[in-house]
């Protein structure tokens, strides 16, 4: 449970930087980026795998490049989902660029907090 709390925490500080080094990507405060971080969670637990399987095809093709569309997706339905402005996305390569520079900072903090185990 504390591995799953900090993974979370994580998520959101990774979220926060994201939103300072990609334009359009705005993260109002720590709170916002929290739900926002647990409806990601959510998000890549019940929609990625259905949208992976479907995309199958273009994944294979693109050597699974096509995989930071897929999160790009996800990342723009999160911005849908949250219930004001504190989490938004102005369109799709804000939330493209947004999925790539999210994908290395989460591992970049993932890395140096969970070193060796």
């Amino acid at each position: 449970m504390p591995r799953f709390l900090l993974t979370w925490l994580l998520t959101a500080v990774a979220l926060l930087i994201t939103s300072y080094v990609v334009p359009g990507f705005y993260v109002a405060n720590f709170s916002y980026a929290a739900v926002a971080a647990v409806i990601l969670g959510l998000a890549n637990a019940i929609v990625r795998p259905v949208l992976v399987l479907l995309t199958l095809p273009l994944t294979i093709l693109s050597l699974g490049l096509f995989l930071f569309v897929v999160n790009a997706i996800v990342l723009s339905l999160v911005g849908f989902l949250m219930p004001n402005a504190g989490f938004r996305i102005d369109g799709f390569w804000p939330a493209l660029l947004g999925s790539i520079v999210l994908s290395v900072v989460t591992g970049v903090l993932n890395r140096l907090v969970f070193k060796e185990e």
